[in-house]
């Protein structure tokens, strides 16, 4: 008995940062710390990998845990001084995927919340805001060079889904969108939850939108109260080029797997 409840106690304290490593370790990924002009963040990469044809897949994870719920209600809630998630959507979709592919941190997550430049506010308020922005955008063009890449397909989960909307206008070689249950309207998303306005983040329903030359394709969860469909598709109003399709079955987090080969498929060589 007092064994299974030291092995309870010590599991608790294991942090969600550190559960999502593991995660990464087991699918062979080595993390790397990137230090861009404008904030840091990690990125999981397999060792010595290059892109296949000038082709590379960029995964961007969700917006994590910003905030941590207290026992006072839903109003009461603090923020994270971590907001690093235990489990990543975007990575355990890249390990089902044979392209050349970069899982890349959002800035100041993964251990690096005390980092110079990082503070709260960039995972709160700011979460889509232009450092965020311009971090991820610089990070990605790096990895790009590094890998010989001169085609890049972005591929966001939830809040990962509304950066790489934002990203791609800032890099000339991006080719495809793709996103995953992505609030593409924030403000709407706030208004649907009652959230606070993300006042220093940028939103991609009210800046010019993409290029018709970037595929767009935005997977909705038919089951996902998080992100509803309806709200990726009136975020898409005035974008027919963009492709919505629905997935029965799937929630917010919920059995993206399970599609993943045939979406990867859609999207050709």
């Amino acid at each position: 008995m007092l064994l299974t409840a030291t092995v309870a106690v010590l599991a608790a304290c294991v942090s969600p940062g550190a559960r999502l490593e593991r995660a990464a370790r087991a699918q062979g990924l080595v993390r790397r710390v990137l230090h861009t002009p404008v904030l840091p963040l990690v990125v999981h990469e397999r060792p010595g990998e290059k892109a296949a044809d000038g082709l590379l897949h960029l995964y961007l994870g969700g917006d994590g845990r910003p905030w941590i719920s207290s026992s006072l209600g839903p109003r009461a809630d603090r923020i994270a001084r971590d907001p690093t998630p235990s489990r990543s959507v975007a990575l355990e979709l890249m390990a089902a995927d044979a392209t050349p592919a970069v899982h890349v941190g959002r800035p100041c997550y993964h251990g690096l919340h005390d980092a110079p430049g990082c503070a709260p506010r960039l995972w709160t308020r700011d979460r889509y805001g232009p450092e965020a922005v311009a971090a991820v955008a610089a990070a990605i063009d790096r990895l790009a060079r590094e890998r010989g890449a001169t085609r890049l397909r972005l591929i966001g989960f939830s809040g990962g889904g509304t950066l790489a909307m934002l990203v791609a206008p800032r890099l000339s070689a991006v080719t495809h969108v793709v996103t995953i249950a992505a609030s593409l309207d924030p403000d709407a998303w706030c208004a649907l939850h009652g959230h606070a306005p993300l006042s220093g983040s940028l939103n991609p329903a009210r800046l010019p939108p993409l290029d018709p030359s970037i595929a767009q394709l935005h997977l909705a969860g038919e089951r996902d109260h998080n992100v509803p469909p309806e709200l990726i598709e009136r975020a898409l109003e005035h974008t027919p080029w963009a492709r919505v399709q629905r997935v029965p079955g799937a929630d917010h987090r919920c059995c993206w797997d399970r599609v993943w080969a045939a979406v990867l498929g859609q999207l050709g060589h």
